[in-house]
């Protein structure tokens, strides 16, 4: 059983390993998880996914939106990987207070990233290729079907300034 610090483990050895490059980074989670077992890479999926759906909130979707110039539904699920392979500060601070990723993300490059997409795959891919089957139903509950919180017109620069003070001002400021 993989419990919360060893799942934070991997992601963040993968992405010093990476520099930080969310691709590398996935190719590298992929052959760090091919040497677990195949319900060790369950458990990671299920860390992992059950992240991935708690950051599904509109303040976060803001976030994004600002630090992306825009965030389609993909691109916010992207984002969302993405931040979890930020690592365990970056993601609870920026779940709990979206407008603290201002001071927990050195810098922000939106050619490289904010999109994590091929993270959200490492868990599937290696348990695929450990057991030549698709990864079962993890068994835990699906996302909310709209973000949580209260809806942001992710359209009104206004309305993201005053939601995200520090990031619109030091990401489009």
């Amino acid at each position: 059983m993989m419990d919360e610090t060893e799942f934070w483990e991997l992601v963040d050895a993968t992405r010093e390993a990476a520099e930080g490059d969310p691709e590398e980074q996935a190719d590298l989670l992929v052959d760090r998880l091919l040497a677990l077992d195949p319900e060790m890479v369950l458990d990671f999926a299920r860390h992992f996914e059950a992240r991935f759906n708690r950051a599904y909130t509109w303040d976060l979707w803001g976030a994004a939106w600002i630090l992306l110039d825009g965030a389609s539904d993909d691109a916010f699920d992207s984002f969302r990987c993405w931040l979890i392979g930020q690592g365990r500060e970056v993601y609870e601070g920026g779940v709990h207070d979206p407008d603290s990723l201002a001071d927990l993300l050195a810098d922000f490059d939106e050619e490289i990233d904010g999109d994590g997409e091929e993270l959200g795959f490492a868990a599937d891919e290696a348990y695929e290729q450990l057991t030549g089957t698709v990864a079962p139903d993890l068994g835990i509950p699906p996302a909310a079907s709209e973000p949580l919180g209260a809806p942001v017109d992710l359209e009104s620069d206004r309305v993201l300034a005053e939601r995200c003070p520090k990031l619109w001002e030091r990401f489009r400021g």
